[in-house]
């Protein structure tokens, strides 16, 4: 006979107890950081922009879905703090540590706080009668929003570019690749918390 633990309810509702302990919080909060920063090796510089191609915004649109708000927003400031201090934890494609946070993408890595809070406030929303999937996908639309706003926005201050400039270097080229992920991480949270709540 398995037991209470190893059963998958069991598992879920040891997972779910883990996330209210302190040390808990702490140690996702750093696994979610080190999630992010291997999503930002994975980078593909493109010659036509100063702004990679990485997996860094399905690691944090996933990392706000699976954290919630608050915990994925501290997750994030985390990963920022992580950076500034010249951990490698920000995409290779560029200068690293507070340089980084002060160059063409820096307003990309200073919207992942808002875009994860606001992923994880947005798939928890209360009174929506459409699928987690959909949830899910609608979130990490959201969160993409303020990434490319801020994102965008700020590649446009430093490098006084204009409206048209600005959608050709820091926003149509990575739609396609946005939309895949936003689509993957709202695939493997709807299937965890299929499984979670099962």
């Amino acid at each position: 006979m398995q037991s209470a633990i190893s059963s998958p309810s069991g598992l879920a509702h040891s997972s779910a107890s883990f996330q209210k302990t302190l040390t808990g919080r702490i140690i996702l909060a750093v696994a979610a950081t080190g999630l992010v920063a291997v999503c930002a090796h994975i980078s593909l510089p493109l010659p036509f922009t100063p702004v990679p191609l990485t997996l860094q915004t399905f690691a944090v649109i996933l990392v706000g879905m699976a954290l919630g708000p608050v915990a994925g927003f501290s997750a994030m400031v985390l990963y920022l703090a992580q950076g500034a201090t010249g951990l490698p934890v920000f995409t290779p494609h560029g200068p690293g540590g507070i340089a980084q946070l002060m160059g063409p993408t820096a307003g990309f890595l200073f919207s992942y706080p808002l875009a994860a809070a606001s992923a994880g406030w947005v798939v928890r929303a209360p009174g929506s009668r459409a699928s987690r999937f959909t949830r899910a996908v609608f979130a990490g639309c959201v969160a993409s929003l303020f990434i490319f706003a801020l994102g965008a926005g700020w590649l446009a201050s430093l490098l006084h570019l204009n409206a048209s400039a600005t959608w050709h270097l820091a926003i149509a080229p990575f739609l396609p690749g946005e939309a895949i992920k936003i689509t993957a991480a709202a695939g493997i949270y709807s299937t965890f918390e299929r499984w979670r709540r099962s």
